[in-house]
Parts: structure tokens; sequence; C-alpha cells
């Protein structure tokens, strides 16, 4: 049986393997628990904090993928893998693919549409994963 992985992998799909690299895996690990500490600062707007939530979750499922020995052409992809890479169901990947569709509307479209209970969700689905992701056995140098 072929895995979830090996399915989105190859010609046209969109992952890619490639071993996982243990300080590529740190520094997206440091990346994304520094910024996801500065989401928690309330004296920043709404705005800035969901930017940083987002960009810390971001960084931290990709770190869960390249733990796999895999890499993403598609940032989406990332968290609809988090069943696979995590072991994280739909009620946190979800609360992801709508911060997604959030980002993608204020990066292309001129207009970041967010509230405080997004960010407040984003910011909790995210410290799940973080939590999650720093429960797994390290990854040893390759």
């Amino acid at each position: 049986m072929t895995s979830a992985f090996e399915n989105l992998t190859g010609t046209g799909k969109p992952l890619k393997a490639e071993p996982p690299d243990a300080r590529e895996f740190a520094g997206l690990c440091r990346s994304g628990l520094a910024r996801l500490a500065d989401a928690a600062n309330e004296q920043l707007s709404l705005e800035g904090r969901f930017d940083l939530a987002y960009n810390a979750v971001h960084a931290l499922c990709l770190a869960a993928l390249r733990r796999k020995g895999y890499r993403s052409a598609n940032r989406y992809i990332i968290f609809q893998l988090l069943p696979h890479t995590l072991g994280l169901g739909p009620e946190i990947w979800r609360v992801l693919a709508k911060c997604h569709e959030v980002r993608n509307q204020g990066e292309y479209g001129g207009g970041l549409d967010v509230d405080e209970r997004l960010v407040i969700d984003l910011i909790a689905a995210s410290r799940i994963v973080a939590e999650r992701l720093q429960a797994l056995p390290p990854l040893e140098e390759l």
C-alpha cells in the first residue's frame, strides 16, 4: 500500500522526496517557535499577529514534512498532510486552511481581513502543532 506521501510525489505532483536535513529542521523549528511567541504579543496589530502566527505554523508544518523526507512545491499541502506528519485531524488543518485562504486574499487581493477570533484560533492551532512537533524524538544529524 502506498503512503499519502508517495501518492503526492512525482512529475506534476506537489511533493518531492528529499532526505531530511537536521540543520534545516532545527532552523524551521526555531523560526516557527520564535514567530509563534511574537504572535502572542497583544500590543501588535491583529494583522501583524496573524502574519506572525501564519508564518510560524507554516514553518513548523514544513519542518514536520521535511522530517518525513519530503519537500512541497505548494504551501497549502503541508497543512493537508498534518494527519500524516503529526497525526493531527481536521480540527487543526481546517483552521490552517481557512487562514491560508485569508493570507492569500491579503497577499494577492490586497485585503487582509482578520478578526480577533481568527487570530486566537490560529495561535491555538499553531501551539498544538508546535507541541506535537516538539514531542517527536530528535532528528539525528545526517
